[in-house]
């Protein structure tokens, strides 16, 4: 095979590859939905993104969880029913990010980190300031609200 034919077939080959993995990059818009989350005495807002999860997730608020820690990075609660889900590789996880784990663990970064796990995006906090603080160590009871 000559050298310009392997080229072109290379180059063909990662054309495919970059389509592929586009196809699965989550391109949520957002909504316009807001949600306050609240621990303890502070509280941060929440943007929700424009998807059928964050619109179940919307729907019953208000929402107040204990939330168990993971890993000093996350906080998780396992939800009473199931959401509808479509998760993707998440990739990057930025401080902030709320998402939701399988169909029904419902959970709220507090650090950035790399991860090779699939998420349903939902939202993110706004403004982080504090929220790591806020979070703390161990068990926590954080309230959902709309608005």
């Amino acid at each position: 095979m000559s050298r310009r034919i392997k080229a072109i077939l290379v180059f063909f080959a990662l054309l495919l590859l970059c389509v592929v993995i586009l196809m699965f990059i989550s391109k949520d818009k957002l909504s316009g939905k807001r949600m306050t989350v609240t621990v303890g005495d502070k509280s941060f807002t929440a943007v929700l993104y424009d998807n059928k999860t964050a619109d179940e997730l919307y729907s019953r608020l208000p929402l107040t969880l204990d939330m168990r820690e993971l890993n000093g990075n996350e906080k998780y609660a396992d939800l009473d029913k199931p959401l509808a889900a479509r998760s993707f590789p998440a990739g990057h996880i930025s401080k902030g990010d709320i998402k939701l784990f399988g169909d029904d663990c419902l959970v709220l970064f507090y650090k950035g980190f790399m991860s090779g796990y699939s998420y349903t995006n939902i939202g993110y906090i706004e403004d982080k300031d504090g929220l790591a603080d806020a979070l703390g160590n161990g068990s926590v009871t954080v309230s959902f609200l709309a608005g």
